[in-house]
């Protein structure tokens, strides 16, 4: 396991996360990626504990990812079943086994500022968070044919994952509304959604 791990999240973070895997009785697993989340913790029939977390995940995201979901874990643990799963009982333990990792040693400096500010009310995903989640993407391996909607020209038509097309249109407070071509309805992006440029 710390072979594997070793590949996946930054050295210094290594051995304090076998200690929470082993700890919680953890099953890890590192699966191809899902467009729709990062990760995922399952209780298993047989009572044992699951985390999937994609394996195209940068290490820090990656870190971040793991640690999220060994957060549900506890939580449920400690509080019940019946606690939201983005709740505040998960917050404060996100928060908690969060903390050690929030050094120089494990996080680029540029890093640590956005991720105080993120961690004193973390959401149920980073991706969320705007400025933390075009932070961490700069250390993702580049998609060329990928850019952000906030980089894209107004009117211009772009792709998302599942195919569909949208124009661009006006900015909201912090997202954008974007029409889709094929019905006319209005949805709105985060900024730093990753799209595919059609049409300018």
């Amino acid at each position: 396991m710390q072979d594997t791990l070793n590949k996946y999240l930054p050295e210094r973070a290594v051995s304090l996360s076998m200690e929470l895997i082993k700890e919680n009785g953890v099953h890890l697993k590192i699966v191809n990626q899902r467009v729709t989340r990062h990760g995922d913790y399952r209780r298993m029939p047989n009572g044992s504990h699951q985390i999937t977390v994609n394996a195209t995940l940068n290490k820090y995201r990656f870190l971040i990812t793991l640690v999220h979901e060994i957060a549900h874990l506890v939580a449920f643990e400690k509080y019940g079943r019946k606690i939201k799963p983005h709740g505040l009982e998960w917050k404060r333990t996100f928060q908690f086994l969060m903390l050690p990792f929030l050094r120089p040693e494990v996080f680029p400096n540029h890093l640590l500022p956005l991720l105080a500010k993120h961690f004193r009310n973390p959401k149920a995903s980073s991706d969320t968070d705007a400025g933390l989640s075009l932070a961490l993407k700069r250390f993702d391996v580049q998609d060329s044919e990928k850019t952000y909607i906030f980089e894209l020209p107004h009117g211009s038509i772009f792709r998302i994952y599942n195919g569909k097309l949208f124009q661009k249109k006006n900015k909201r407070v912090k997202r954008y509304e974007c029409i889709e071509v094929a019905t006319g309805k209005v949805y709105l992006f985060q900024p730093n959604a990753e799209v595919e440029l059609i049409k300018d």
